[in-house]
C-alpha cells in the first residue's frame, strides 16, 4: 500500500458557493501513480463541506435552502458572535461533512455519470485549503 498527499487552494467570492473540484481530485489521483484505491478529500475548515452529488444548479439552490431550514441563523446559539463563523454555519457543515471518500479503479474515479466532488462554501469570501489523500496500489 502506498500513500500520496496533495493540497490545493481556492478562493471563495460569495458567502455561499459551490466549487466543482472533481478535476483537481482526478488530477491528484493521476499524479499519485496508483491504479486502485481510495481518495479521501477533506476540507481544512469547519465552516465548509465536501460532498458528492449532481452538480445541478437547482439541486444546489435547494441544498442551501434546506441547510438554512434545518440550521437557521439566530442569536440563541452560545457560539454566536464570539468566533470566526456563526454556530449555525458549523452545524450546516456537520450536516454535510467535511470529507468524502471516493474509490478509484484502474486510475479512474468511481463516480456515477452525473456525480461530482463538490466543495461547499458556507461562510465565504476567504481563501480555502483542501487536502486529497490517495491510498492504494
Amino acid at each position: 500500500m502506498k500513500i500520496y498527499n496533495e493540497q490545493f487552494a481556492l478562493q471563495s467570492q460569495k458567502q455561499h458557493e459551490v466549487f466543482n473540484i472533481t478535476t483537481q481530485v482526478k488530477a491528484a489521483a493521476e499524479k499519485s501513480g496508483l491504479r486502485d484505491g481510495i481518495v479521501v478529500v477533506s476540507s481544512l475548515h469547519s465552516n465548509t463541506a465536501i460532498i458528492v452529488t449532481d452538480n445541478e444548479p437547482g439541486l444546489l439552490d435547494d441544498l442551501f435552502e434546506w441547510l438554512v431550514e434545518i440550521s437557521p441563523p439566530g442569536e440563541n446559539y452560545r457560539h454566536e458572535g464570539r468566533f470566526e463563523s456563526a454556530a449555525h454555519v458549523h452545524f450546516q457543515s456537520l450536516l454535510l461533512s467535511h470529507q468524502v471518500i471516493v474509490p478509484f479503479t484502474e486510475g479512474r474515479l468511481d463516480l456515477g455519470p452525473k456525480q461530482a466532488v463538490l466543495f461547499v462554501e458556507l461562510d465565504g469570501l476567504r481563501p480555502r485549503r483542501i487536502v486529497a489523500k490517495i491510498v492504494g496500489e
